[in-house]
């Protein structure tokens, strides 16, 4: 802004310079500013007396009158402006569509979809050649002598031309009687024709009726005859009894359309859209055609302004209506790449729960990398979704009988089949649901009596100081080795770190956390471990069915990063399972239907946005099929420890049981020396709900811990054949013995 003084400096030269040119034009300064003010407001009063009190020439700044009215004045500077980007920047900006379909891009997708068109093909072709035989062939020998009768009708009316009478007799009646003589003469053209073609084909017909009976040899005569039936019997079919009946019924899912998608986005009840399309205005605009997604349709739609895709997810029943589908089948998501108004809405043909029991990929695999993400379950558009457990912490959550223990042991069987992961699980539930993980388990429990949540709580001690010891060993690493402070899968490798992945499950977490006596300390000890334990290779799964304060630490809900919520019962629920605002950003487990939805969740911190899942299922038979796979792979490997080796199977049994002083009972000492096999079939009459199962290779890794070396010991079968098998001296078990006591002793 000028100073006012260059203003009248300015003014003085201009008068000066017309005073100089009489014949110029004297212009008000005054006035062609006040006309600027005016034109830029247009709300500005244009009379006389308004004009009169504009602004003198000296003001940079209009004067305020107190006693006036105070109204808003926009004032929009004259700058330069530019229509908008060139024709090279739109062309740069816009989006291109893919070359190849993106179901052809997907092996599994592509494969799912072959299989599904071979085994329709397929069943079609059974379903008919079964019925050839037995239904088809009876109704065509059934419809042969109508099919006769039709045909010489066929013929017979063709020959006399009798579908031009009507129309010779509409003339007749009208009494054009020239027309008519015209449609006259040309029947008689016709008749004739087709009278003498008609004589030569059945003057045909019968030489080759008289051939096939009297001259052709059986097998030709039999294959004219069934010709003849099936051919007049499809013929003698009536129009509403049709030969064949349907293989596969149909059924029709209609395609979505952009009217369909306008009216029903207009039924949902937010009022920028219904009032804009009621106006007849673009209520919504479609960023792109609507195409094929997977099982269903796509329509990328830009919202209203001020309508956010949580404001259409909130109504998504209604929205379900509107396009009269199952709840189950309409997904309205947000595009991660675009505004909060873009609305990707996904329609499928079939209601997710209905997709039946999703297998998970590795069921049959040999092993899993725990550095890569573990296959999880499939989204509504059939797309596997998998989750990483490294550097992770996972919360799952749900009310009872949801699916939540089906998600936790999806998760443990993917840890389970990388042999370098340690295993720690408990389940405060006493079901039995991990019993089958039990066999590959560093640490074990399954219980909801005090001395199971006490072992629960010790776990989470024994892990806080894990943490810190791994700590100051990461610490410690040269810096080539980990550049990042974290540990990698070459890390954990190096068996003589002692960093190899850990994964701790706390299946019905809430008995735990809920605990009078142990439940403060270990929400404390968990905090502790999400915050630092990630980075140091020590994840935790933490399941529940009563997600509140008290029975899940603020700490803990506040700082997992992957969460997995399937049906909950209201807000205040699904936040602490999802993360705070979740149920308001449209992110609501609480859509979904209890036991019709169970296995179906919303999964969130695995994926750029939250992603509705439908988990794969693992019933008991599988996860002992797995669990024997990964106990195979640690044996191979020798990461077997803890309660696999029996080392603290009498602290997570409850009962105080002595290995070493059961074996010396089953063992006299007569005995000098015994095998392996027999020690077990001890044990297991001694105790069998302790070692009931055991073979000679249990007794083998037991022993280990304890510094008792099994050797080649001879002895005598039960045939009475000498032989040499693995088997302990007792002096080496009394020694053992002897000495642990001593121990305990001074201790």
């Amino acid at each position: 802004m000028k100073h006012p003084d260059d203003e009248n400096e300015l003014f003085n030269r201009l008068e000066a310079d017309m005073n100089a040119d009489p014949g110029a034009d004297v212009v008000d300064l005054g006035k062609a500013r006040s006309a600027r003010t005016e034109s830029a407001d247009p709300s500005a009063d244009r009379s006389p007396d308004a004009a009169a009190d504009s602004e003198p020439l000296g003001s940079a700044v209009p004067k305020a009158d107190p006693s006036a009215d105070s109204k808003t004045v926009r004032v929009d500077a004259m700058v330069p402006t530019q229509s908008g980007p060139g024709l090279l920047e739109r062309i740069k900006g816009s989006k291109r569509l893919d070359v190849i379909p993106v179901w052809m891009k997907s092996g599994e997708e592509f494969k799912d979809t072959a299989g599904w068109i071979a085994g329709h093909v397929g069943h079609t072709v059974a379903f008919h050649a079964v019925r050839v035989p037995f239904l088809y062939t009876p109704k065509l020998v059934v419809r042969a002598p109508r099919g006769v009768v039709n045909t010489l009708g066929k013929v017979g009316r063709w020959a006399v031309d009798a579908e031009g009478e009507p129309l010779r007799q509409a003339e007749a009646r009208r009494e054009n009687s020239e027309l008519y003589l015209k449609l006259s003469k040309q029947r008689d053209r016709r008749v004739r024709l087709r009278m003498l073609l008609t004589a030569v084909g059945g003057l045909g017909s019968l030489v080759a009726v008289l051939y096939l009976v009297y001259g052709a040899q059986p097998l030709t005569q039999v294959i004219a005859a069934v010709a003849a039936v099936l051919g007049f019997g499809w013929v003698g079919a009536p129009a509403d009894a049709p030969l064949s009946t349907r293989a596969v019924i149909k059924t029709e899912v209609q395609k979505l359309t952009s009217d369909i998608v306008v009216k029903a986005m207009a039924s949902i009840g937010i009022g920028q859209i219904a009032s804009a399309v009621a106006k007849g205005q673009d209520g919504i605009k479609f960023a792109a055609p609507i195409t094929r997604e997977g099982p269903g349709w796509r329509a990328d739609i830009d919202l209203p302004l001020g309508v956010t895709v949580a404001d259409v997810a909130d109504r998504r029943a209604r929205l379900a209506s509107g396009l009269r589908r199952p709840l189950g089948c309409v997904w309205p998501d947000a595009d991660p790449n675009e505004h909060e108004g873009r609305l990707i809405l996904w329609v499928g043909d079939r209601d997710l729960s209905k997709t039946g029991i999703v297998k998970w990929q590795l069921a049959s695999a040999a092993r899993h990398d725990v550095f890569k993400r573990i296959p999880f379950g499939l989204d509504p558009r059939g797309r596997a979704q998998a989750v990483p457990l490294i550097q992770h912490n996972v919360l799952i959550g749900s009310l009872p009988g949801q699916g939540k223990t089906s998600s936790v042991r999806v998760l443990a069987c993917g840890a389970a089949l990388d042999p370098s992961v340690e295993l720690w699980l408990h389940e405060n539930k006493g079901t039995g649901d991990l019993d089958s993980l039990e066999c590959v388990s560093h640490r074990f429990v399954s219980g909801i009596d005090d001395e199971s949540i006490k072992y629960a709580a010790d776990s989470l001690k024994l892990l806080r100081e894990e943490v810190m010891r791994r700590a100051k060993a990461i610490k410690q690493l040269p810096r080539d080795l980990c550049p990042d402070k974290r540990v990698t899968r070459q890390i954990a490798d190096k068996r003589s770190l002692k960093l190899w992945p850990l994964l701790a499950v706390f299946d019905e977490c809430q008995n735990l956390f809920a605990h009078g006596t142990y439940g403060k300390q270990a929400g404390d000890d968990a905090e502790f471990i999400i915050k630092l334990g990630r980075a140091l290779g020590v994840s935790l799964v933490l399941a529940t069915q009563r997600p509140d304060k008290d029975s899940l630490p603020t700490g803990v809900s506040g700082n997992v990063s992957i969460r997995f919520a399937l049906k909950v019962a209201g807000q205040t629920e699904n936040d602490m399972i999802l993360g705070t605002s979740a149920y308001k950003n449209g992110v609501r487990a609480t859509q979904f239907r209890p036991e019709i939805d169970a296995g179906n969740g919303y999964l969130k911190g695995a994926t750029t946005l939250p992603v509705v899942v439908r988990t794969a299922y693992l019933d008991d038979p599988a996860t002992n099929a797995i669990a024997q796979r990964a106990l195979a792979l640690r044996k191979a490997e020798g990461t077997l420890s803890g309660h696999a080796l029996g080392e603290d199977t009498a602290e997570a049994k409850g009962p105080s049981y002595d290995l070493l002083a059961d074996i010396a009972a089953v063992v006299p000492e007569t005995e000098e020396r015994v095998w392996n096999e027999r020690i077990a079939a001890r044990l297991a009459e001694l105790r069998p709900e302790v070692y009931g199962g055991w073979k000679g290779e249990n007794v083998t890794s037991a022993l280990k811990p304890h510094g008792i070396k099994t050797r080649d010991v001879a002895g005598t079968t039960d045939d009475g054949a000498r032989t040499t098998r693995r088997g302990i001296v007792r002096a080496d078990l009394t020694k053992t013995i002897a000495e642990r006591d001593r121990n305990s002793g001074a201790a």
